[in-house]
C-alpha cells in the first residue's frame, strides 16, 4: 500500500493508536516493534477491540483483510505524518535543547492556546515515534503546530526535521546531556544546531537567547532571529523580580509575570515563551495570564509541601548543566535546613565517573544539612555523603530521619525514578 492510499484510509478513521490497552473503537492500529516486544502480535487483539485496520509489517500476521502489510510500520508511520504534515500552511514550531524543552514546550503551548488553536506535542512524546503521532492528531482547524524534539545523537534532528518540516525553530540551551551519544559537548551543539541547520536552508524563524553567546554562532545565516534575554539588550526582555519560592518575572512586553515555576533558571523557558506569543501578536495580558496560570506536572521543578518541609521535585531527568543549575538555586532557597537528595546522571559515556566526580566537588563546598547521592557513578566516588543504591533505599532513609522545616532538592536521571522517594 503506497503512502497515499494509507493516507486515505486515515483520513476516514483519523485516530492513530500503538497501544492497545489504549485502543479505541474506531482507531487505526500500527503494530510497531520494539526491543522487547512485536506489535504484530497485538494486531488481531486491536481488530478485536475495535480497530479498524492493523497496519503489520510481517506476512505471517496477515489473516484477515483489515490487516494492511507494509515494508516497515514505523516507516510507514512516519511517512504517513510527513504526508499529513504537508497538506497544511501553518506555523510548525519545533522545540529541542539540552534542558528545559518540555516546560518551554508546555509554556508556548499555554501562550499560543490562548489566541490559536494549537495542537502540541503531549507529555514528552518527543521522539522518533511520538513527533510522528503529534503531527496525525493535527486537524484541518489547527492554525499552529508546535513539535517538541529529543535528541540523544547526532542526525536524529536532521531526521525529524524531514518529518516536520518546521517553518520557526526554538533551541533552549546547549549543555552536557546525552554526552555518550552525541560524542561531547561539541557534538551536543551540532545535533541540536541541526534545527537551526534546518531553517537556515529553509528560511524559517528562530528564536534565541541572547545570554548565551554559542547562539550567536549557531544562528548566523537565518533568515530571521528573534533574541530573548535577561540582558536587557534583546527584543524580548525580562529580569527576575521574586524567586522565593515561585519566581517572577518582569517583561518588557507583559508586564510582570508571576509563575509556579521554581527555579531561576526557569526564567529562560518563561521568556522564550513570551517571545514566541509576541512574535505571534498575542495580546500581552493573553501572555500574562497563560504563563501564570501554568502550574508544572510530571516531576519537573515542582514544589510540594509535605508538613513543614517544602520540598522541590525535579527527577524527570539530570545532566551535569542543570543538576548545577538546580543546585544553585536551591542554595539561594531561605531555610534554615537544606537537604540534597540527588539520583545519578547517566548517558555521559567515558565523561560519566569526572562529572560525578565534580558535581561532588561543587557540592562539597557548601553547607548542608544531609546529602544523600543514590546509584549509579557516585558508588564509584569517595565522599562524605550518605550513598545509598536506589530510590527505594533512599525513601526508606527519607521516612526514618523525620525532618521538620527543612527544603529537600530531589532530583536525577528518569533511569534512578528518583519521585519514588515520596510514593
Amino acid at each position: 500500500m503506497t503512502t497515499a492510499e494509507l493516507y486515505h484510509l486515515y483520513l476516514e478513521h483519523p485516530f492513530v493508536q500503538t497501544d492497545t490497552r489504549k485502543l479505541k473503537a474506531g482507531d487505526l492500529f500500527f503494530a510497531l516493534r520494539g526491543a522487547n516486544y512485536n506489535g504484530n502480535d497485538f494486531a488481531k487483539a486491536a481488530l478485536d477491540r475495535g480497530a479498524v485496520y492493523a497496519i503489520i509489517d510481517e506476512a505471517e500476521y496477515a489473516a484477515d483483510d483489515r490487516m494492511i502489510l507494509v515494508k516497515d510500520v514505523l516507516t510507514a508511520l512516519q511517512q504517513l505524518a510527513r504526508y499529513h504534515r504537508d497538506q497544511f500552511h501553518i506555523p510548525f514550531i519545533a522545540i529541542t535543547g539540552s534542558n528545559g524543552k518540555t516546560t518551554t514546550k508546555e509554556l508556548v503551548k499555554a501562550v499560543l492556546s490562548s489566541t490559536y488553536k494549537t495542537c502540541a506535542t503531549e507529555g514528552n512524546l518527543n521522539n522518533h515515534i511520538g513527533i510522528p503521532l503529534t503531527i496525525l492528531r493535527i486537524r484541518e482547524e489547527t492554525e499552529i503546530a508546535v513539535i517538541e524534539m529529543g535528541a540523544n545523537h547526532q542526525k536524529e534532528i536532521e531526521g525529524y526535521c524531514k518529518i516536520v518540516h518546521p517553518t520557526h525553530g526554538l533551541i533552549t540551551n546547549v549543555g552536557k546531556a546525552h554526552l555518550e551519544g552525541f560524542g561531547g559537548i561539541e557534538g551536543v551543539r551540532k545535533g541540536k544546531g541541526e534545527l537551526f541547520d534546518h531553517l537556515r536552508k529553509h528560511e524559517g524563524t528562530a528564536f534565541a537567547c541572547s545570554d548565551f553567546d554559542y547562539f550567536k554562532e549557531m544562528a548566523e545565516g537565518i533568515r530571521e532571529v528573534v533574541w530573548y534575554g535577561r540582558n536587557g539588550l534583546a527584543e524580548v526582555n525580562g529580569e527576575i523580580k521574586a524567586a522565593e519560592p515561585f519566581i517572577s518575572m518582569q517583561t518588557n512586553y507583559a508586564g510582570l509575570i508571576p509563575t509556579h515555576l521554581a527555579g531561576d533558571y526557569n526564567s529562560y523557558n518563561v521568556l522564550a515563551a513570551v517571545a514566541v506569543g509576541k512574535y505571534f501578536k498575542v495580546a500581552p495580558g493573553n501572555i500574562k495570564m497563560a504563563v501564570e496560570n501554568y502550574i508544572p506536572s510530571n516531576n519537573r521543578s515542582q514544589l510540594i509541601r509535605q508538613g513543614s518541609n517544602t520540598i522541590i521535585m525535579d527527577a524527570y531527568n539530570a545532566n551535569p548543566s542543570s543538576m548545577r543549575a538546580a543546585i544553585e538555586n536551591f542554595l539561594h532557597l531561605p531555610a534554615g535546613k537544606k537537604i540534597l537528595m540527588l539520583g545519578a546522571m547517566m548517558e555521559l559515556g567515558r565523561e560519566s565517573l569526572a562529572e560525578h566526580q565534580d558535581l561532588v566537588a561543587f557540592i562539597e563546598k557548601y553547607p548542608w544539612e544531609k546529602v544523600v547521592l543514590v546509584g549509579g557513578d557516585f558508588e564509584k566516588i569517595k565522599h562524605p555523603f550518605v550513598y545509598l543504591p536506589d530510590s527505594i533505599a533512599a525513601k526508606n532513609w527519607l521516612q526514618q530521619q523525620h525532618f521538620e522545616q527543612a527544603a529537600l532538592l530531589i532530583k536525577g536521571s528518569r533511569g534512578m525514578a528518583m519521585e519514588k522517594i515520596l510514593s
